[in-house]
């Protein structure tokens, strides 16, 4: 079942004759609904992430860190920016608090008719761009990627698969806008899910074109950017069904004088100059990585996904399940509401992702080297990508509170903050990795983007505060605090295992890289549920307890 609330929004407290609830009541039913719609966002977006991992492992055994990586990595890039800003960024930020607000003090009929206008307008906007990025791509790649050109094929190779996957543009902001709906509704498991429909459409169309893309002479290359295209396809075809019996009904509406479809847009417009922040430093870093030689482009890439995984769980669930909640809570003007629903949603975040990027130090290495160390996958390569990940993962911390924060500017009605901070810290982004790739090479580029984005985020929390009167910085502190006290434990456990596993079973065999990485993460997390437990931190074990009783079936306590 998709809805995790079956209370229509306008319900009150005291719907169907009951009793009045307290502050404290709601307070309570608030943070156990957050947790339950985290818990159901984070098991899809795990299954999501996965594949997306399994995905790249297909792509780094049979292509490696080689030119042919590095020119489908930098031509994904540019509708892949799109992507991002539009289907976890600026699309959901604008469009759920105004669908909301809608859907509360309008009705269905009304939230449907933005729906529509909402869809053809992203059409009309996203065909002509991708249109246009067809007919200009070429200067295009040459703007990111002009070094390319001293390989021979290598800038014309990325042409030719940009052109091929401007299209997904269109594709992902459809889907996007069916997320932003099923959302507002309280759907979230098959919206978190999509992304997973794009990764297993990409891996069957890759089994299925790359031996005749063999026999046929053509590069295997350009079945992975066909396969872009179907999975966009299937990450709009899973939402339909959804919708459609919910009530909704596309058909193309124009209308640019509707006063929700100009709300969008004036939020949506600004708005992804500030959530591009994190993509447009990765713009940047992928324009200085191909100066760094052949595999740097794909070594930056491969890490990113890594590091990612946890981000969609642990990041991205939480703020997908809070947005709905805080987009209800300033609609009806309760500034407490929304102060308690952020700050219980921060506190969360904090206390899995800090642990997970320390994690994902510790460990760097023998996870690169278990997951990517095989076919066309070299030892050098690993070694830039394990170093790339571990600089990489403080990063964590503050992308997860950027998309928590982001929206949350944007329930209140307000975009400039955010696009603000956003230019201030993609020019603190351009001043670091320009300094940093010159000390450190390509993995510099990594420790800049996650320097920019903890950067990003404490502007963003520190202005956040005073616009709400308070996020409850005592117990955020306290959070921060014995999350970082139960990963220092967490560290020591993992890496000690980790030495006694290299002793005891010396070696590169797959079993002895598989042993090092779940002995070393069994340990580590063993001893981080034992400090949670002894440093008494709650919205650990809530997280915790949401995750499992999802996986089981049943409703978290």
């Amino acid at each position: 079942m998709d809805e995790t609330d079956a209370v229509h929004p306008t319900a009150g407290p005291g719907a169907a004759g009951l009793a009045p609830e307290t502050g404290h009541d709601q307070a309570h039913r608030s943070a156990a609904r957050l947790v339950r719609s985290a818990g159901v966002v984070g098991v899809a977006t795990m299954s999501s992430r996965a594949l997306g991992l399994a995905r790249d492992l297909v792509l780094a055994h049979l292509f490696g860190a080689g030119n042919a990586m590095d020119a489908f990595t930098v031509a994904f890039r540019i509708p892949n920016l799109l992507r991002d800003l539009f289907a976890e960024g600026a699309m959901s930020a604008a469009f759920v608090p105004t669908f909301t607000r809608v859907l509360t003090a309008e009705g269905k009929a009304a939230a449907w008719r933005l729906g529509n206008l909402v869809i053809t307008a992203l059409l009309l906007a996203t065909g002509a761009l991708a249109l246009a990025g067809i007919v200009f791509a070429r200067p295009l790649v040459n703007l990111v990627a002009g070094h390319f050109a001293s390989v021979p094929g290598k800038l014309d190779l990325a042409v030719a698969l940009a052109r091929i996957m401007l299209p997904f543009l269109t594709l992902v902001a459809v889907a996007a806008g069916l997320m932003g709906m099923l959302n507002s509704l309280r759907r979230f498991f098959v919206p978190a899910l999509s992304p997973a429909m794009f990764n297993v459409g990409t891996l069957a169309t890759m089994a299925v074109l790359i031996p005749v893309c063999r026999a046929e002479g053509v590069r295997p290359i350009f079945a992975v950017a066909v396969g872009t295209l179907v999975g966009g396809v299937g990450q709009v075809l899973i939402q339909w069904p959804g919708l459609h019996r919910a009530g909704f009904r596309f058909r193309p509406l124009v209308d640019w004088r509707d006063a929700g479809l100009r709300e969008v847009l004036t939020l949506m417009g600004p708005g992804m100059l500030s959530l591009a922040a994190v993509q447009v430093n990765n713009l940047v870093n992928t324009m200085l990585a191909t100066t760094q030689g052949e595999g740097a482009v794909s070594c930056l890439s491969f890490a990113f996904r890594v590091m990612y995984l946890p981000i969609g769980i642990f990041g991205v669930s939480i703020a997908t399940a809070a947005i709905p909640a805080l987009s209800l809570d300033a609609a009806r003007g309760d500034t407490q509401g929304m102060r308690a629903t952020f700050s219980h949603s921060l506190r969360m975040m904090l206390v899995l992702n800090v642990p997970a990027a320390v994690g994902l130090i510790v460990l760097s290495a023998p996870i690169v080297a278990l997951l990517f160390r095989h076919g066309s996958f070299s030892a050098q390569a690993a070694a830039g990508t394990a170093a790339a990940l571990a600089l990489y993962a403080p990063g964590l911390i503050g992308y997860s509170i950027v998309k928590l924060a982001v929206p949350t500017f944007y329930t209140l009605r307000d975009s400039r903050t955010p696009v603000a901070i956003g230019a201030a810290t993609m020019v603190f982004n351009v001043v670091s990795s320009l300094t940093l790739v010159r000390l450190l090479s390509f993995p510099g580029l990594a420790l800049s983007t996650a320097v920019s984005s903890l950067f990003n985020a404490a502007l963003l929390l520190w202005l956040l505060e005073r616009k709400l009167g308070g996020i409850d910085g005592r117990r955020v502190a306290v959070a921060i605090v014995k999350s970082a006290a139960a990963a220092a434990v967490m560290a020591v456990a993992a890496w000690g295992a980790g030495r006694w596993l290299d002793a005891a079973w010396p070696g590169q065999s797959t079993a002895a890289r598989l042993a090092h990485v779940a002995g070393g993460m069994g340990a580590g997390v063993a001893a981080l549920v034992a400090a949670a437990h002894a440093l008494r931190i709650a919205e650990f074990h809530e997280a915790v307890a949401a995750v499992r009783a999802r996986l089981l079936g049943r409703k978290a306590s």
